[in-house]
């Protein structure tokens, strides 16, 4: 036969199996590992703050580009609907902060701190859930909020100065004519009386481009019909983003409560 170790009989010291079940039945192996349990949360918190931190900049970027790409057209539709991108860039802020709020109640292990940041964390998810709710509730009131705008804003072209640059742009940078169509402006008694139309609606720019408007002249589709396709486009964007960051909001009051209970038990995570 072969050669074979001694056995617990044999060895009653620190390795026998007696002396490990003692060792851990005492307590000292659990505090170990629960201690090394709480660094591991301690460690996903940090993480979970980075990647919310990028999705809180994630946000700002989108609130700055929807308010640039959308800034004309915004400006002549409803005072709630011209602050939508700016909600997303105060949400972003917002997220920046807790973020960094949450890093720093993570590296002093302060159990104030920590609640904070899980209970702001769960007052931002709930505040973007009822957000989603409201937004598909209300997503057929936005589309006529658009469209009420752009009549008002066709209705005052020529009179006031602010109102005749914003459709012009959103007419050439969105390569459209009227709210529904070209012929809408034929509504419009000063248009109708010599069959034009603006020519920011012209498709190439000609001395009477926009005189007796056809499609082959001027853009055919609507303004309205244009910007509902950019938004449908960008939309997917949007909720790719705010899926994301609710992801990762769930996960960040997780892992705060699990530290919250760590820190309050008296262990020592560092």
């Amino acid at each position: 036969m072969g050669w074979q170790g001694p056995t617990d009989t044999e060895c009653p010291g620190p390795w026998g199996s007696g002396a490990r079940s003692g060792w851990w039945s005492s307590g000292a192996g659990r505090a170990m590992a629960v201690e090394g349990g709480m660094k591991c949360v301690k460690f996903l918190v940090f993480i979970f703050n980075f990647i919310f931190w990028v999705c809180g900049v994630a946000l700002v970027a989108i609130g700055i580009y929807a308010q640039l790409a959308l800034d004309k057209a915004l400006a002549i539709s409803s005072t709630s609907a011209a602050g939508s991108p700016v909600a997303i860039l105060v949400l972003g802020i917002v997220i920046f902060f807790i973020s960094f709020f949450g890093c720093c109640g993570a590296w002093k292990e302060s159990y104030c701190m920590v609640t904070t940041f899980a209970v702001l964390l769960s007052i931002i998810f709930l505040v973007e859930v009822a957000a989603a709710i409201a937004g598909y509730v209300f997503k057929d009131k936005a589309r006529s909020v658009l469209q009420e705008g752009l009549w008002d804003a066709m209705r005052k072209y020529g009179e006031d100065q602010p109102v005749t640059e914003a459709v012009d742009e959103i007419q050439r940078d969105f390569q459209c004519c009227g709210a529904n169509n070209y012929t809408d402006w034929s509504s419009i008694e000063r248009f109708r009386a010599n069959d034009t139309v603006p020519r920011s609606c012209c498709r190439s720019n000609t001395t009477s481009c926009n005189v007796h408007p056809t499609p082959e002249t001027v853009y055919e589709k609507g303004c309205l019909q244009k910007i509902e396709a950019w938004m449908k486009k960008n939309i997917l964007i949007v909720a790719a983003v705010a899926l994301g960051i609710a992801f990762f909001e769930i996960l960040g009051i997780i892992f705060a409560c699990c530290l919250m209970k760590g820190i309050r038990s008296g262990y020592e995570v560092m």
